[in-house]
């Protein structure tokens, strides 16, 4: 039985796949800066804390893999200048101490898995627009196409250390309890199709199912190096998606669109984002053979809007 080292293990994706990996057979310790959690069956808490730079070692001499999830939440706060340093250092600060423990200490870490975001990317173009950003592209010169660079960077030393390293480009996350797709749910319900700005801008998206499938896919497959896009096969535009989910829960619905300026008002820098149009590629992680739950949205929606 393998042992899984998971940071950011509390958050929404980290609490799914701790439970995907303990229903199948791995035994999983969470990195948390409070430790002091009920541990169960297969699964434990140890300590560690990025501003000071410590790290429960006995936790790492433990582990056969990392998954590395850490980072403050991009979409809760508004991006002061504040909020986007703590964005960006609890991602590089995170890395840098997963390298330092690992070149410094004795252990059995054969693969480390990393998360970035599909953030690198820039707006379409109309290369994208045609066959999606691929894993080649290079990141855009936005904050956070910037930020995920700076991301993928930190773990980089850990290469060097004879360790294989998988990094996943991580779309909009679809999840049945939070996540964008709350967000999207919520005016739905009342039968209102909010269609964000013009509504063209496509959304990549990923079931959050699949995204633990992935994770535990590149785990098993020592052949799995390098970066691969975590989105599903059928990216969407924001129209189609919101109408699609306001046809599944109602009868009748209306449409209501948002205008780019309330957006602007309401989220700031942020909103660049909202309204950015990123069609993202699969082919890569579907060239090595893995198999999607829910390719496409409807069977996403079906699933999780039952």
């Amino acid at each position: 039985m393998q042992t899984v080292l998971i940071t950011g293990g509390t958050g929404m994706v980290g609490q799914a796949l701790t439970n995907h990996l303990i229903e199948n057979g791995y035994t999983v310790i969470v990195l948390t800066r409070n430790a002091k959690k009920s541990s169960r069956l297969h699964l434990s808490y140890a300590s560690w804390d990025i501003n000071k730079q410590t790290i429960d070692i006995d936790a790492i001499q433990k582990a056969d893999i990392i998954v590395h999830l850490a980072g403050e939440s991009v979409a809760t706060k508004r991006w002061t200048k504040k909020r986007k340093e703590e964005i960006l250092q609890s991602r590089v600060q995170s890395g840098a101490l997963l390298v330092k423990a690992l070149k410094e200490n004795k252990h059995k870490v054969k693969t480390v898995i990393t998360a970035s975001a599909i953030g690198w990317y820039g707006p379409d173009n109309e290369s994208s627009l045609l066959n999606g950003f691929k894993e080649s592209f290079p990141s855009d010169h936005s904050y956070l196409g910037s930020t995920c660079l700076q991301w993928e960077q930190s773990v980089q030393p850990i290469i060097s250390l004879g360790i294989r390293l998988v990094t996943f480009r991580i779309g909009i996350v679809f999840n049945k309890r939070g996540g964008a797709l709350a967000e999207f749910i919520k005016p739905a319900k009342f039968g209102l199709a909010t269609i964000l700005g013009s509504g063209n801008q496509i959304v990549s998206w990923v079931h959050q199912q699949d995204l633990c499938k992935m994770i535990s896919y590149a785990m098993q497959n020592d052949k799995l190096i390098g970066v691969y896009n975590a989105v599903s096969p059928s990216p969407v535009s924001n129209k189609h998606l919101v109408n699609a989910i306001a046809s599944k829960l109602n009868k009748f619905y209306i449409t209501v669109k948002v205008p780019e300026f309330v957006l602007k008002i309401m989220l700031g820098e942020m909103s660049i984002e909202v309204l950015k149009s990123a069609h993202v590629c699969s082919e890569k992680i579907q060239e090595t053979g893995f198999e999607y739950d829910f390719p496409s949205l409807d069977t996403a929606l079906n699933n999780l809007l039952k």
